[in-house]
């Protein structure tokens, strides 16, 4: 638990401990950077506004020394672009204070099942979106496949039955739509969230996906904290 709150850290530790965590507190950045040098753990609480270096500045530094890190941020403030940012770098999920324990242990334990997540597809031909997306849903416990065209992601499906596939409108070769009603011959039960950062020259095509069972269509650029909903809802429903 890394809070500046020492008063917050010892109450979520002592809950944590009577529900049979061994918890670590540390008031600031620094402080968690050589806690994280002496010990594996295996999962971060990080308060994203602290005194001497912010949440997710520590968090940057954390995962130099532990990348496979899995760090969830707190924060009881509206800082809606240390979240985003937060989220972009991998950051397991967001928690909002005051902390709900019942919500602290939910996220403990499925970042302890780590290995048994759902396969995902991104297809997207722009590399940033692609990265981005993978290091948040590898953090979630998602096992994420990438593909920068709608061939090769048709391929990749013929091989393996992706559970949830995020498809960009405008690939370079066949577009979105093209992608994901090849994609649904193949496999009917693939959940789509289709992809837009032209929200007005693809309203048609997005439409069309709609009416064919897309899940739903995100606006790019994208919300990640609404996407991290999205998927984490898809997997409850099935």
């Amino acid at each position: 638990m890394v809070d500046d709150n020492i008063s917050l850290c010892k109450t979520i530790s002592f809950v944590l401990s009577r529900k049979g965590y061994a918890v670590t507190i540390a008031k600031d950045g620094p402080e968690a950077i050589e806690r994280v040098r002496e010990m594996p753990f295996d999962m971060i609480f990080m308060d994203i506004k602290m005194p001497l270096m912010d949440g997710v500045e520590t968090y940057k530094r954390i995962k130099k020394i532990k990348p496979q890190a899995v760090v969830a941020m707190m924060t009881a403030y509206a800082v809606e672009d240390l979240v985003q940012e937060a989220l972009e770098e991998g950051a397991y999920g967001i928690i909002y204070k005051p902390l709900d324990i019942e919500k602290v242990v939910a996220l403990i334990e499925r970042a302890r099942e780590t290995n048994q997540g759902a396969l995902v597809l991104v297809v997207d031909d722009d590399p940033g979106t692609c990265v981005t997306l993978k290091n948040i849903l590898s953090k979630r416990s998602y096992k994420v496949g990438i593909a920068n065209t709608g061939e090769e992601a048709i391929a990749m499906v013929q091989k393996k039955a992706h559970d949830i596939i995020f498809i960009d409108m405008k690939l370079p070769t066949i577009n979105g739509l093209e992608t994901y009603l090849t994609i649904r011959e193949i496999n009917s039960e693939v959940v789509a969230i289709m992809m837009t950062a032209y929200r007005q020259e693809m309203a048609e095509l997005v439409e069309e996906a709609l009416r064919n069972s897309a899940y739903t269509c995100l606006y790019k650029p994208l919300d990640m904290k609404k996407l991290l909903t999205l998927v984490d809802e898809i997997q409850e429903r099935k």
